[in-house]
C-alpha cells in the first residue's frame, strides 16, 4: 500500500513553504503555464520563478525568461537549439536541450516547486525526477499518475505531490484533516463537455471544432478532445484511485453542467463536503503553490446569490465508451492504464488531424487494450516499452481502418 498524498490524521503536517518560493514551470507555454505564471505576477512577493521549459515556443520561453529573471530555461525540441531569439535570454541563464534537459530541471538545488504542466505521458521522466530530489511536485500531468502510479506513488511523501487538476485539487482540499478509513465515496464532478446528452449517431459525425468548442473550461486541444470524450474523466478515476487509495468503484462521476462544483467527498456519517468555486484553473494551481497556506485569490469571486442553478447528471458509459475503457483499465491495473493511455493518445491526435472519426478513438482504445498482455509494474523503462508498444499497435489498428 502506497501512502496518500492527502493530509489524514495518521501524516504529519507539512511544513510552511519559504518565501518566497522558488518555482520551476514545465511546459510555460500552454495552458497551465501561461496561468501558473499569472498567479507568479499576482504573487510576485512569494513566488519567484527560477526555472521554465517549452517544447518548441522559445518566443514565449525567452519572453517569460526575461519577465522573471530566471537562471535557467530548457527547450524540449533540440530542433530549435539555434533559434535567434534565444539570444535575447537574461545574462547569466543556462539553456538546455532535449527532453532530459527539461527533466533535468526538476531536480534544481534552487527549485523548491516543479509545476509539472507537461502534455501527455512524456511528463513522466520530470515527475519522476521531482519526486527522486523530494521536490514538492504540482503536477497537472494526469498521465503520468494514470501510467505510472504504482511507481510514483511509493516516492511521494506526505504533502510533497499535490494535485493542480481542478477536481483532485478539490479532493485534497476536501480531505485535509479528516480519516482516510472513514471516507465512503469521491464524487468526481465532470461538465460532461460540449456533447453531453448526444446520441452515438450523433457522435460519429462530429468534427474536431465541434469537440474543441468546450462548454466552460478554456484547456489545450488534447485535454479538450479527452473531456469530450470522457476520456479525460476515466483517467482522472484513475488518478484518484492512485492519489487517495480507494478503489475504482469508489470514485463515481458525477455530471455538474455549471463547473462549479469541483469535486465532493461523502463520508461514512453520510455528511458530504463539497470544493466550489469559478472554471478557472488559476485556484487550483495557487493552492499547489502556497499550501498549506492559503493567499489573496487571483481568479474573480463568484456571487452564489446571483449565479445560475447547480445542476446534476449521469455520467453515460454506454454513449462515452472511452470512461469505461478507462475505468477497466484502473481496476485491471499494472501496465493496462499504460497501454490504454498511450492508444487514446494516438487516436486523440488522429481525430485533431482529420484521420479519424470522433467515435473511432474508443475502438482504438478498445482494441489495444484487448491486445496487452498486462505486467505488473516494476519499473520506468517497462513503461516506456509499454507506452511504445501501444502506440505502434494503434497506429496499426488506424491503418487497418483505414
Amino acid at each position: 500500500m502506497t501512502n496518500p498524498i492527502t493530509i489524514f490524521e495518521d501524516t504529519a503536517p507539512c511544513s510552511e513553504r519559504p518565501r518566497p518560493v522558488r518555482v520551476a514551470v514545465l511546459g510555460c507555454s500552454g495552458s497551465i503555464g501561461t496561468q501558473t505564471l499569472d498567479v507568479a505576477r499576482r504573487h510576485a512577493d512569494k513566488v519567484q520563478v527560477t526555472a521554465l521549459s517549452v517544447n518548441s515556443s522559445t518566443d514565449k520561453l525567452v519572453a517569460a525568461a526575461r519577465e522573471f529573471g530566471c537562471a535557467h530555461v530548457a527547450v524540449a525540441d533540440a530542433a530549435h537549439r539555434n533559434d535567434a531569439c534565444l539570444a535575447e535570454l537574461p545574462c547569466g541563464c543556462d539553456a538546455g536541450f532535449g527532453a532530459e534537459a527539461v527533466s533535468a530541471l526538476a531536480a534544481l538545488p534552487d527549485v523548491d516547486i516543479v509545476v509539472n504542466a507537461l502534455v501527455g505521458f512524456a511528463g513522466i521522466h520530470a515527475g519522476y525526477e521531482a519526486l527522486r530530489a523530494d521536490k514538492v511536485l504540482a503536477y497537472a500531468n494526469k498521465e503520468s499518475i494514470v501510467c505510472g502510479g504504482d511507481l510514483l506513488m511509493p516516492m511521494a511523501k506526505p504533502g510533497r505531490l499535490i494535485p493542480v487538476d481542478s477536481e483532485h485539487s478539490a479532493i485534497f482540499q476536501c480531505l485535509v484533516g479528516e480519516r482516510s478509513r472513514e471516507v465512503h465515496c469521491i464524487w468526481l464532478t465532470c461538465s460532461g463537455g460540449p456533447f453531453y446528452g448526444k446520441t452515438r449517431a450523433e457522435l460519429d459525425v462530429v468534427t474536431a471544432a465541434d469537440a474543441l468548442a468546450h462548454p466552460t473550461w478554456d484547456m489545450g486541444a488534447k485535454i479538450t478532445i479527452d473531456s469530450a470524450s470522457l476520456m479525460n474523466k476515466g483517467l482522472e478515476v484513475i488518478e484518484a484511485k492512485h492519489l487517495f487509495q480507494v478503489p475504482v468503484d469508489s470514485v463515481r462521476v458525477l455530471v455538474q453542467r455549471q463547473s462549479k462544483i469541483h469535486s465532493m467527498v461523502e463520508f461514512a456519517d453520510g455528511v458530504v463536503k463539497a470544493q466550489l468555486g469559478g472554471s478557472d484553473m488559476r485556484a487550483p494551481i495557487q493552492y499547489a503553490l502556497s499550501y498549506p497556506e492559503r493567499w489573496e485569490a487571483s481568479v474573480e469571486r463568484v456571487d452564489w446569490g446571483s449565479c445560475a442553478p447547480i445542476t446534476f447528471g449521469e455520467a453515460d458509459e454506454e454513449t462515452f465508451g472511452c470512461l469505461r475503457l478507462a475505468k477497466d483499465a484502473g481496476r485491471t491495473g499494472g501496465t493496462l492504464p499504460c497501454a490504454m493511455n498511450a492508444a487514446n493518445e494516438v487516436a486523440n491526435l488522429a481525430f485533431r488531424q482529420g484521420s479519424c472519426g470522433f467515435t473511432e478513438i474508443e475502438r482504438v482504445v478498445s482494441a489495444v487494450m484487448d491486445q496487452t498482455s498486462v505486467e505488473r509494474v516494476e519499473n520506468l523503462q517497462q513503461l516506456l516499452d509499454v507506452d511504445a508498444r501501444a502506440r505502434e499497435a494503434a497506429r496499426r489498428v488506424l491503418t487497418a481502418e483505414v
